[in-house]
């Protein structure tokens, strides 16, 4: 049974459409703890539409600023509390969406990568094929075991790019878990689609 963290490596990587794609295949249960700015589609909203047959669990926390949710919570005048970002207690596959980055802050005292730890779940990182790329991943990467956390592979997203894909996999010893391409339209047949054709699942059993 697969439980893990889907991470990246920036904000607008393509996590949350990684995300969805992967709740959808495992018919899991989807939650994203924080959610900060509530204008336009939300991420779990998004995952609700492209992933029909995932159950997407209430957030914690969903902050009105759209920054990081530590600052998100300041302004909003809300306290992030230990409790509340307790990994929910489901049957079955859990996929768990952080907020942006490795290092993107709950609280001044608490970043994603120390709560990912605490859940101790393995967590897929999801990456750019754009230049700087393998700068970013290899950071996030280390940031990650640095804590103890298992990285259970990298997805990349958007065009191919097979030197920084094999540089970054190669030098973190981190499994290529595939590539979508970005979608257009973005639906849930096409995510569907391209996420059976180019994620390899069997990576992650």
């Amino acid at each position: 049974m697969i439980r893990t963290i889907v991470t990246g490596t920036d904000t607008d990587v393509g996590k949350t459409v990684f995300a969805a794609g992967l709740s959808q295949a495992l018919k899991a249960s989807y939650w994203k703890p924080a959610q900060a700015g509530l204008d336009g589609e939300t991420d779990s909203r998004a995952v609700a539409r492209l992933a029909p047959d995932a159950r997407v669990l209430p957030e914690a926390y969903r902050l009105k600023t759209p920054c990081s949710p530590h600052e998100a919570a300041r302004v909003d005048g809300v306290a992030i509390d230990d409790e509340a970002l307790a990994l929910p207690q489901v049957e079955g596959p859990l996929v768990v969406e952080g907020a942006g980055g490795v290092l993107v802050p709950y609280r001044e005292d608490l970043l994603a990568a120390d709560l990912f730890a605490r859940w101790n779940l393995p967590a897929i990182v999801v990456a750019r094929t754009t230049l700087g790329t393998i700068s970013h991943t290899l950071l996030s990467i280390e940031a990650l075991r640095a804590r103890g956390i298992p990285v259970a592979g990298v997805a990349f997203v958007g065009e191919e790019e097979p030197v920084a894909e094999s540089a970054i996999t190669r030098i973190a010893s981190v499994p290529h878990l595939g590539r979508l391409p970005r979608l257009a339209p973005l639906d849930r047949e096409t995510l569907a689609a391209a996420f059976a054709a180019n994620i390899r699942m069997d990576l992650l059993a």
